[in-house]
């Protein structure tokens, strides 16, 4: 299916510049908008590292940029950061129950392309991350495609959908779990874990101890450790609000800034 790309540049009064870029595809529901944040005076023939930044459940496209000052960090670092709109509830997966519901397809045959043709970009370089909802797809891109990225991270992510069996909206894309209890277990990102085990590949996980997602998190790094796989906990006071996924951002870009090869 022939995609779409529209391209508006939006400008602020300083040298900031922000891309919006929408894609049509016929296995997504509706058009997905990106925000793309470049950094001030980003020179042609520069290749920049790129960090894809995932929003939560109910979120969209510009839901980052209404939670923190994203610009601020994609000027501080040099890094080209993409905001994607996760269709408000795809869980970043492909919906086994709707054929128009199939994010990580869009993901490798619309998305990364379209970043890949428009900006010049450093492969060795490249992470991911996101909170709630979005620290779950995060991981579940890292894990399953793990040699495309540096390092990945999660905020606040439900890290394992076995754990809500009837919480929000995953039952509705990937069946019951009564009746389908292996899909739930391969898409829950603690199992694939072992994706990584004996590879050179780092993780950063936060959660808030407040935060009703902090045993899975827990439970997370625990397996991680179990597997000797190098992870990053951060674990302080905080619940799951936009407070701190602020906060949490700025450790995630600290953490991958380090990684940089």
């Amino acid at each position: 299916m022939k995609k779409v790309i529209f391209l508006f540049l939006f400008f602020t009064a300083a040298i900031y510049s922000q891309d919006t870029l929408v894609f049509k595809a016929d296995y997504i529901p509706y058009p997905d908008t990106v925000m793309v944040f470049t950094p001030s005076g980003m020179q042609v023939d520069t290749e920049y590292p790129v960090l894809y930044l995932l929003h939560g459940w109910t979120g969209y496209w510009s839901y980052w940029g209404e939670i923190a000052d994203v610009q601020y960090y994609s000027d501080k670092y040099n890094f080209i950061i993409v905001c994607p709109d996760g269709f408000s509830d795809s869980w970043y997966l492909n919906n086994p129950m709707k054929p128009n519901v199939q994010f990580e397809k869009f993901f490798w045959a619309d998305l990364v392309p379209g970043i890949e043709s428009k900006y010049k970009i450093d492969y060795k370089n490249i992470f991911i991350t996101g909170l709630s909802m979005g620290g779950h797809g995060s991981m579940l891109l890292f894990l399953r495609n793990n040699k495309y990225f540096n390092a990945a991270g999660s905020m606040s992510g439900i890290m394992d959908l076995t754990h809500f069996p009837d919480r929000w909206s995953i039952k509705e894309g990937i069946g019951s779990i009564k009746d389908y209890p292996e899909v739930w277990k391969n898409n829950s990102v603690i199992n694939l874990l072992g994706n990584i085990k004996g590879l050179d590949k780092k993780l950063i996980l936060e959660c808030g101890v407040d935060d009703f997602a902090y045993e899975v998190n827990e439970n997370f790094y625990n397996e991680a450790l179990k597997q000797g796989i190098d992870i990053k906990f951060i674990s302080r006071p905080g619940k799951h609000n936009r407070e701190f996924w602020r906060v949490g951002l700025k450790n995630h870009m600290e953490f991958f800034n380090k990684m940089k090869k």
